[in-house]
């Protein structure tokens, strides 16, 4: 595998940074869009895209919060971040096209791209496979993408379930049943909702799981649920992005 920090046009033209990852050869490789977590572009997130790397998927993750902190700890720009409320959704959905882009144009691209994202980032997740061209989609444990942020919590994010009738690719839902963002009661209504418009999804809550039970670096980690969850993510993305 090969590993760096690139740079990617983003939302109106503004250059970012991204970490990209690949296997070695000439592929074709099927590739993947990661979107971090509120706490940043972290080292976790980073050890996230070489996992896909390691994998055969070349794998990139665009660093949203570039323009609030390029250079500072990703702690001290999710701070930044947060107290502007979130990353704006149009300016996310620009970054994410421009990491789209960036991984079709490479000549070892098979072609096919999916995106997965972890806690603001499966929100933003469940957003760009309404909104942009991508093949498949993981969703882990997204909050608010059927409700609003509670009253006296600083992020300004709206739901995005109005979008689900443009849902573009297949999705899959992975989350703790003891989480309270989102709750269980918010993924079964987004999943009603996706059913009443026909789309092609699965949804999987683990019990003795709450938000974040991916994060290894986190006390939230949860081994079992983590490793069946990954099991799960390269059995849907093998499915649809491997596969001829």
């Amino acid at each position: 595998m090969m590993a760096e920090t690139v740079t990617i046009a983003g939302h109106g033209g503004d250059r970012i940074a991204a970490y990209f990852a690949r296997p070695l050869g000439p592929g074709p490789y099927p590739a993947v869009v990661v979107v971090h977590h509120m706490p940043g572009w972290d080292e976790a997130t980073k050890g996230i895209t070489l996992r896909f790397a390691s994998r055969g998927y070349a794998a990139i993750c665009p660093h949203l919060h570039y323009r609030e902190g390029g250079g500072s700890s990703p702690d001290d720009a999710a701070a930044a971040v947060r107290a502007r409320g979130g990353v704006p959704d149009e300016r996310f959905l620009g970054d994410a096209a421009g990491a789209i882009d960036y991984l079709r144009s490479l000549p070892y691209c098979s072609g096919k791209v999916g995106a997965i994202g972890y806690c603001s980032g499966g929100r933003q997740v469940f957003l760009a496979a309404c909104s942009l061209p991508l093949d498949a989609a993981v969703d882990c444990y997204g909050g608010f993408v059927a409700e609003s942020p509670p009253e006296g919590m600083p992020l300004r994010m709206a739901p995005v379930i109005d979008r689900a009738a443009d849902l573009r690719c297949p999705l899959l839902g992975l989350f703790g049943a003891e989480d309270s963002h989102p709750a269980p009661a918010e993924t079964r209504r987004t999943a009603e909702i996706l059913e009443q418009h026909r789309k092609a999804f699965e949804f999987h809550t683990f019990p003795g799981a709450g938000h974040g039970f991916f994060a290894t670096d986190r006390p939230s980690y949860r081994v079992e649920a983590a490793n069946q969850g990954w099991q799960r993510v390269f059995d849907w993305f093998g499915r649809h992005l491997a596969s001829a």
